[in-house]
């Protein structure tokens, strides 16, 4: 009897304080999002290094560093569709920063973690 009572009030109290658990949900507008935000990034960061004069290599080679050290650490940088982020990344250039010449192979240094 006394086992009876036990498990129930143990029942009972594990139904009624118990919390759902859910999966992580990694949908496809939050890679999107997330591709985007790497995007910008780097093309903020490579025409603004461009405009203090320093050379396309150097500007190149600081961008990839700075966006590199910023996203490195992220759990999404798995599911990063690489081709997909580069030609953003080339568009964005040619929208924002007027360089039409930039060839999508300087890219190649990008990876994350």
């Amino acid at each position: 009897m006394i086992k009876i009572v036990f498990t129930i009030l143990n029942l009972t109290l594990l139904l009624l304080f118990s919390s759902p658990a859910y999966s992580l949900d990694t949908s496809s507008i939050t890679i999107e999002k997330y591709t985007k935000k790497i995007s910008n990034k780097f093309t903020r960061t490579y025409c603004n290094t461009t405009k203090f004069g320093i050379s396309y290599e150097g500007a190149l080679a600081f961008a990839i560093g700075e966006t590199d050290k910023e996203f490195q650490n992220n759990k999404l940088n798995k599911l990063i569709d690489y081709s997909l982020l580069k030609n953003s990344i080339v568009n964005d250039l040619e929208n924002n920063c007027q360089v039409y010449d930039f060839v999508i192979s300087n890219l190649d240094n990008l990876k994350f973690n």
